[in-house]
């Protein structure tokens, strides 16, 4: 394997969610294999012998008008993966409480430290809409509290929402890289509440949670709203994010008609994150 010769693809994708999401989904089913996520976009890798020059010919969203995405390529004779994702992962700190690093990182002194290996999914942390979520928990009660983390990602919240007392806890995600990755980073992390399952909100039916977390996208909110309402216990709370400022009002207008109550949002970067509970 050490002779092993890669072509990577360096990905700059604007807006990034949910179209990096939707490129490495996409790139997977292609035959590419590793991914590193960037501050542009995504770096995708793919062994030179499954390559071959059509290869982004079933690419859909490279041909969406809704995303700009712009890339260059490279063959590479062989890859330290640690170093491609010490090179473009570097561990954040939110509020100065919570931390989200990859092994190789050095321990910060934080209440609440997250260990997670940065790769072929995503949710580490870096994009705003994680960074909120994690603000959210933080702010919170989560003591006792029966979770969902939705389109869980790396699992970084729920994750999170064990260290902070929750339990029993869900870690639901449609793509399969992200519910072995998550898998992954509970045992990494010593986790011992949460319980990973690959699907969608199909999943759901007949369960019931305190607190619902769903990072996904505006779509797939507006369209499984009803079902995570379902799926609240008398004064539960739900958390969203994955869309834009501009779609605040959207967003709880159909929260509002599924009998939830607004109570506060956090922006950051036009992205924004909202808390509801029931009425």
């Amino acid at each position: 394997m050490s002779n092993t010769k890669y072509i990577g693809y360096y990905f700059k994708v604007s807006p990034q969610k949910p179209a990096t999401e939707i490129l490495i989904a996409e790139l997977g089913y292609a035959g590419f294999e590793s991914f590193v996520e960037t501050e542009e976009g995504v770096n995708a890798f793919i062994q030179k012998g499954e390559w071959n020059k059509e290869i982004l010919e079933g690419i859909y969203v490279l041909n969406s008008g809704e995303f700009e995405i712009h890339y260059t390529i490279e063959e590479i004779e062989q890859i330290n993966w640690n170093k491609e994702w010490e090179k473009n992962f570097s561990p954040i700190i939110v509020d100065d409480i919570c931390s989200v690093r990859a092994p190789f990182h050095e321990k910060p002194n934080t209440t609440y430290d997250i260990v997670i290996e940065p790769k072929m999914s995503f949710g580490t942390g870096h994009h705003e809409t994680t960074h909120m979520m994690i603000q959210h928990i933080l702010k919170n009660d989560m003591k006792d509290k029966k979770v969902l983390d939705m389109g869980c990602g790396t699992g970084v919240l729920a994750i999170l929402a064990e260290m902070r007392g929750a339990e029993p806890i869900d870690a639901i995600d449609i793509d399969n890289w992200c519910y072995l990755n998550t898998v992954e980073n509970i045992e990494r992390n010593n986790c011992e509440s949460i319980t990973a399952y690959e699907g969608d909100v199909l999943l759901l039916s007949e369960k019931k949670y305190d607190v619902i977390i769903a990072n996904i996208n505006r779509n797939i909110l507006l369209q499984d709203i009803k079902h995570y309402v379902a799926s609240l216990n008398p004064k539960g709370k739900l958390f969203l994010s994955g869309f834009y400022k501009e779609d605040l009002e959207m967003i709880t207008r159909e929260c509002k008609s599924n009998t939830l109550n607004y109570i506060d949002h956090i922006s950051r970067n036009n992205w924004i994150a909202v808390s509801y509970d029931l009425k």
